[in-house]
């Protein structure tokens, strides 16, 4: 552990105060004790004392007495932490917080890191080898000859965004069975940016959204953010927990449900016809619109249930973008939305971006309309195809078991320990994993966790895995 001139202890209070700044240890969190700390990296328990000495004296810790020492809230970040909300009794006060459930933002900050020498089993996107190509270069190549480099860059964009891409994109929805018009789309800077509009847009602080739980860590902590009452709904195998929903609506009226329909995330499940049925029913009923991500739309299986689709966006908004398959750089994503929502909507993009880069949206539009986003995307599925089936096999191998039917990006896993103190093992081997508590709407223990199973195919990560279970155990 030694390295340059620092001390074991100064190497090790600075390992832990990274954690901390990066919100890898978020605030609440007990650090091991000094004895577990010691066995844990090898060192004298003295040297442990005199680095939990150096976090109190920077303020990143506090030493609770005859408890240990906990990660102190940082200036200005104050949470508020409800109880956990229980679905049986859904007529309640219900908990909310005020800030991501345990660390939203680490996932995101890991994919802004520089690529490694081993892929990590956190991570929410196919890895950049995966989507190399070369009909990208071309197609940029193809809108920026001199006189279409000027008209794109001297100019604002379209405000809806560029009228070629929202055409190809209309064609592409249509064949889906989703009854749009160019004028019900939106460009927006990816997928995320289109939920957020749609969030402002249709709702004010103190609102009432229903939110899938287990769900996208990265939606918890930005309705939050937002001041919203997050609502979780348990989703099972076929959809949502339709009588969770019901009560919800009789007790708090809530105005939106966001859902992933399709292989959703983390657990992969898709809609059922019937749910689905079920949800738009609830939604005319007790006058909710419902927002559809279908980010994973391009691995999707063939026919797939939507909602958008059966309700023709009469109460529903669909979300997608291109981020996940093709170039997630170019943050290019959409929304449809029903006619009468679409300058509601519109006003609230031009506020925040005013228009998207017509540049990039011009040359997906070729990308499309030419054929190569479906065959690329072809090649994707049939490579997950293969990892999948690889890295279930490891898992098992290893001890977890699947709480969903592998499907798929993502597995969902039980490892039987709880996975927070895990992943915090497994950084010291160089691994960013996604443990279960990351996917709930309020704080709590967790032997879950999501894999990627593009970044867990290989023998190495299970390796350390296996090796690091019994001591977390």
């Amino acid at each position: 552990m030694r390295q340059s001139a620092l001390t074991l202890a100064e190497q090790l209070a600075e390992r832990f105060a990274q954690r901390i700044r990066d919100r890898l240890l978020v605030p609440g969190t007990r650090l091991p004790s000094v004895r577990q700390c010691a066995a844990q990296q090898g060192l004298s328990p003295s040297t442990v004392v005199a680095a939990y000495d150096l976090l109190l004296a920077q303020g990143l810790v506090e030493a609770q007495r005859n408890r240990g020492f906990f990660v102190r809230q940082r200036g200005g970040l104050a949470q508020q932490t409800g109880a956990p909300f229980n679905a049986a009794t859904a007529g309640t006060a219900i908990g909310v917080r005020a800030g991501p459930p345990v660390n939203a933002g680490a996932l995101i900050r890991g994919m802004f890191q520089p690529p490694g020498e081993r892929a990590q089993p956190g991570m929410g996107a196919f890895p950049p080898e995966w989507m190399e190509n070369s009909f990208l270069q071309a197609a940029v190549r193809k809108v920026t000859t001199t006189k279409a480099l000027n008209d794109a860059s001297l100019r604002y964009g379209e405000p809806l965004g560029d009228a070629h891409l929202r055409r190809v994109l209309t064609a592409r929805l249509q064949g889906m069975g989703l009854p749009v018009e160019a004028g019900q789309i939106i460009t927006t800077m990816g997928a995320t940016q289109a939920l957020d509009i749609v969030s402002r847009t249709l709702l004010k602080a103190g609102d009432c959204v229903m939110v899938e739980e287990p769900g996208w860590a990265v939606e918890f902590a930005r309705l939050n953010a937002q001041g919203l009452r997050i609502l979780p709904v348990p989703r099972t195998p076929s959809g949502p927990d339709l009588a969770v929903m019901a009560r919800y609506c009789e007790a708090h009226a809530p105005k939106l449900f966001v859902s992933v329909s399709v292989l959703h995330n983390p657990t992969g499940y898709c809609l059922s016809p019937a749910s689905a049925h079920r949800v738009l029913q609830l939604a005319q009923a007790h006058d909710f619109y419902v927002v559809e991500d279908d980010t994973y739309s391009h691995i999707a299986p063939a026919h797939a249930t939507r909602m958008s689709v059966l309700d023709g966006l009469q109460r529903t908004i669909y979300v997608s973008g291109f981020s996940k398959i093709l170039a997630p750089n170019w943050r290019v994503g959409y929304l449809a939305a029903p006619p009468d929502w679409v300058e509601r909507l519109l006003d609230t993009k031009l506020l925040t971006t005013l228009t998207t880069p017509s540049l990039l949206e011009r040359a997906l539009a070729l990308c499309i309309e030419q054929g190569q986003l479906r065959r690329h995307a072809e090649r994707i599925r049939q490579r997950l195809d293969g990892a999948r089936s690889r890295s279930v096999k490891l898992a098992q191998g290893a001890g977890c078991r699947f709480v969903a039917e592998p499907a798929g990006l993502f597995g969902w896993v039980d490892t039987g320990v709880d996975t927070e103190a895990l992943s915090q093992r497994l950084l010291d081997e160089g691994y960013l994993i996604a443990p279960g508590a990351l996917f709930h709407a309020v704080r709590a223990p967790s032997t879950l966790m999501r894999i990627n199973f593009a970044t867990t195919q290989e023998p190495v990560f299970w390796q350390a895995f296996s090796r690091l279970l019994p001591a977390v155990r």
